[in-house]
């Protein structure tokens, strides 16, 4: 009798346990699509006055004047993003290579939980080293050494700088994981005809987890393009077309955090600003479904 109640209990927990999950699963998912159709409905005041056309090729952004040009911020999203892309790429890439295939036991065992560390740190905390360290640097030396002279600091290349080093944990975590997952068979069959380390790095490592590295960049996008405080404390905040990268700019993440005392007292703002959020919310999404769909590919060519 205890068994046949023992096994009814446990059958009870099970199903209450598995339709607690679910509940969670779902509420997941309807706060997305709340998330969604709120920043679509809450934009369309601003798409009834203004046409899309214009709140997107538009370069001026003067709320004041009625003005809701995003162009110029987009772009500058596009060029902060890309160059810490370009500049965190190579690093990321190197570092994994040399924490997979060429550090000790002690020094990955070093290595890996501190860069697990630098990816739970607040970008507050990022955004302020760049304004202590990064902006004078850039003022005083890395401007000057292209022949820019009139640079305050805060300007495109900071923020890339800054967002190019929270970018590595990112990268240089997944493409660890994909050189890990290598059968180590291949590595050895490599080095059985006479390649040396480096070539079986460049020739096997990489052709192998080619895939998993694209999908570590595409999420590594994905993060960058979203970024906020870390970028907004060093852009510039300047919604314009720099001549050069050591002007200053604005991303659409850094609008959107210096922009709200300004919601209420300009109408149309909260639309136009609404908007900002759900281009920003869907070319997140994108790169990060790219970046998903990648790695599933990845997993399933490894797992025949």
């Amino acid at each position: 009798m205890r068994t046949k109640e023992h096994r009814r209990i446990r059958k009870i927990m099970d199903y209450v346990g598995t339709k607690l999950m679910l509940t969670a699963t779902l509420f997941v998912c309807v706060l997305f699509a709340v998330l969604f159709f709120f920043f679509l409905f809450e934009s369309f005041p601003i798409w009834q006055t203004h046409s899309i056309q214009e709140i997107l090729f538009s370069p001026t952004w003067n709320p004041e004047f009625g003005q809701f040009g995003l162009y110029a911020i987009i772009v500058d999203t596009i060029i902060v993003t890309g160059i810490a892309l370009i500049i965190a790429v190579p690093i990321s890439l190197l570092s994994a290579i040399y924490i997979a295939e060429y550090a000790p036991l002690k020094t990955r065992k070093f290595f890996r939980p501190f860069i697990d560390v630098l990816a739970g740190v607040p970008s507050v905390v990022y955004g302020l080293c760049a304004f202590l360290f990064i902006v004078p640097i850039t003022k005083n030396y890395i401007a000057p050494f292209f022949g820019v002279h009139n640079s305050i600091g805060f300007c495109v290349f900071s923020a890339a700088l800054i967002l190019s080093v929270m970018v590595y944990p990112i990268i240089i975590s997944l493409c660890v994981e994909s050189f890990d997952a290598i059968p180590l068979s291949l590595k050895e069959a490599s080095l059985s005809v006479g390649a040396t380390k480096w070539e079986t790095v460049k020739k096997v490592v990489f052709r192998a987890s080619s895939t998993n590295i694209l999908a570590a960049i595409l999420l590594g996008f994905g993060r960058a393009f979203g970024e906020t405080i870390a970028v907004a404390m060093v852009v510039g905040n300047l919604p314009n077309i720099p001549a050069n990268l050591f002007q200053a700019g604005q991303t659409l993440a850094s609008l959107l955090a210096s922009g709200l005392a300004e919601i209420i007292s300009i109408p149309l703002f909260e639309a136009a600003f609404l908007t900002a959020a759900f281009i920003l919310f869907i070319i997140v999404l994108i790169f990060n479904i790219l970046g998903i769909l990648v790695l599933r590919r990845a997993h399933k060519r490894w797992s025949y």
